[in-house]
């Protein structure tokens, strides 16, 4: 039996063919997601490879290969740019990961994660009706088994330890290489917890100074009324979007605001500023 053959690389669309080391030199970057979406952008279809693609020549490569770990994967995308859902999801798809869902906000991740009950969910941090820490507390709640990534472009400590708190097992910034967003989703849906290094520094620079935030003990749907009074929502519009009648959305946020010995709607305001829930 002779020996198989090695894969054939594929050159850069619109480039010579050539070898491996000719386009892709062994120092080139990774590109991070700026790179990524604005391709995608540029572009306006389906988004090309960023780095030169290796395909396997036949015969093909065993089914316990690596790469083909990722295909099981199933993963829920939340951002509420489009543009960003979509340049994620083509990168992932190239790696082999199934994208079952996208969603534009946080009420929408909460529903599709309850529907699909994916293994990885990838959310921003910030999105309307409900951010990614609050949907991350939900999600945990109805899809005890899926495994969450924030991918923003905060890296605040009280947002990272919020984050924490709320059940996450990843935190990674927007500016990251895009190569680091697959092996977060591989480490997370193995059960190990997946931080970029600035805010693994940001964590252990928080633990130091003492500066863990304290915040008041707020239910669930005490926090998504203040999320949604903090987005200048009325009592009419919060009772509409959380599915409960005026009168109850009315009595949440007179409780919400005795909680808080707190009077008034900038106050509020301010309060969820504090605690993360929105974002100046």
């Amino acid at each position: 039996m002779g020996t198989p053959s090695l894969p054939r690389a594929r050159s850069l669309r619109g480039r010579p063919r050539g070898s491996l080391s000719e386009h892709c030199p062994k120092n080139s970057y990774s590109p991070d997601f700026s790179d990524v979406i604005l391709m995608k952008a540029a572009c306006g279809r389906q988004l090309a490879d960023p780095i030169q693609r290796i395909e396997p020549a036949e015969p093909s490569y065993p089914s316990r290969c690596r790469c083909r770990i990722s295909m099981s994967v199933q993963i829920l995308l939340a951002d509420d740019q489009q543009v960003v859902r979509e340049a994620i999801r083509a990168l992932l798809e190239q790696q082999g990961f199934q994208v079952v869902g996208e969603a534009a906000d946080g009420h929408e991740a909460v529903r599709l994660a309850e529907k699909f009950k994916p293994q990885v969910a990838v959310l921003d941090l910030s999105m309307p009706l409900l951010n990614g820490v609050e949907a991350s507390r939900e999600i945990a709640r109805i899809s005890p088994q899926t495994r969450i990534i924030i991918l923003t472009m905060y890296k605040e400590g009280q947002y990272v330890q919020e984050a924490l708190r709320a059940g996450v097992f990843g935190y990674l910034l927007k500016t990251s290489a895009a190569k680091d967003l697959v092996e977060a989703i591989r480490q997370v849906s193995h059960g190990t917890v997946y931080l970029s290094p600035e805010i693994s520094q940001t964590i252990i620079k928080a633990y130091r100074a003492g500066t863990e935030p304290v915040s008041p003990h707020l239910s669930l749907r005490e926090r998504q009324v203040l999320l949604l009074v903090a987005e200048g929502k009325t009592t009419k519009e919060i009772a509409s979007l959380l599915g409960i009648a005026v009168k109850t959305a009315s009595s949440h946020r007179t409780r919400l605001m005795r909680k808080l010995d707190i009077h008034e709607t900038a106050g509020l305001v301010r309060c969820a500023i504090r605690l993360g829930l929105v974002h100046p």
